[in-house]
């Protein structure tokens, strides 16, 4: 009675063939978390545009409303101010206007656009491979 030794081809690929399918699995599961980046980026993109689209329906209907409050303190005001109620409106419109745009400069000096984040992570995976 001879016992058989396992061979190197026995229920045992080798260091070769192991890392092959390693890679082809790995490259499989990249495959298919790039698709479904695909997908779920198209979708973000379809809500975006129809967000967008309402937001903009919103601002304009907005500023026909504040054009609409506007001109009826205007013609309420005009017997007992004249013109100084234009003169009044202007000035509240501008202050608004001057605060939006000093908070807008705030947010633009803290840097909070840039995804710093993300590009730290990415900083570090390209010092981690090179």
């Amino acid at each position: 009675m001879t016992s058989r030794h396992a061979g190197p081809d026995d229920n045992h690929p080798g260091l070769i063939a192991g890392t092959a399918a390693l890679i082809k699995n790995t490259i499989g599961l990249l495959l298919s978390r790039v698709e479904l980046a695909a997908i779920e980026i198209g979708e973000l993109r379809d809500n975006l545009a129809k967000l967008l689209m309402i937001a903009a329906l919103g601002i304009v209907i907005l500023l026909f409303a504040v054009g609409s409050w506007t001109a009826l303190v205007v013609v309420l005001a005009w017997e007992a101010l004249g013109w100084k109620i234009l003169f009044l409106v202007a000035m509240l419109y501008s202050a608004g206007a001057v605060a939006l745009l000093a908070y807008a400069r705030v947010i633009i000096a803290r840097k909070v656009l840039g995804l710093p984040a993300t590009m730290a992570e990415l900083r570090k995976d390209r010092d981690a491979l090179l």
